[in-house]
C-alpha cells in the first residue's frame, strides 16, 4: 500500500491524479505543512468504517451471542397506563 502525501494546492491543481493514487494508498493532504485531510476509495472507507456490514449481518454473526446487553432504565418518560 503506497501512501502519497499532496499539499492543497497539489490537490487543487490534479485532482484526477489523486483520486488514481487513492487506488494505490490513501493519500494525505496538507494544509501549511500539516496533515489535514485523507482521500480514500470508498472500499477502504467502508473496510476501516465498518460500514460494509449491516445490522442483521453483525447479529447473524455466531459471535454477536457473546455479549452481555443490559438496556439502561430510562426513568420520568413513560406513565403508567390508565386502565379505568
Amino acid at each position: 500500500m503506497a501512501v502519497t502525501t499532496v499539499t492543497s494546492r497539489e490537490f487543487n491543481q490534479d485532482t484526477s491524479g489523486a483520486k488514481k493514487a487513492a487506488r494505490r494508498g490513501p493519500v494525505f493532504i496538507t494544509d501549511r505543512g500539516r496533515p489535514a485531510h485523507v482521500l480514500l476509495t470508498i472500499e477502504d472507507y467502508r473496510r476501516l468504517a465498518g460500514a460494509s456490514v449491516n445490522l442483521a449481518q453483525a447479529l447473524a454473526q455466531p459471535a454477536a451471542g457473546d455479549f452481555k446487553f443490559t438496556p439502561p432504565r430510562i426513568r420520568g418518560i413513560a406513565k403508567p397506563a390508565n386502565l379505568r
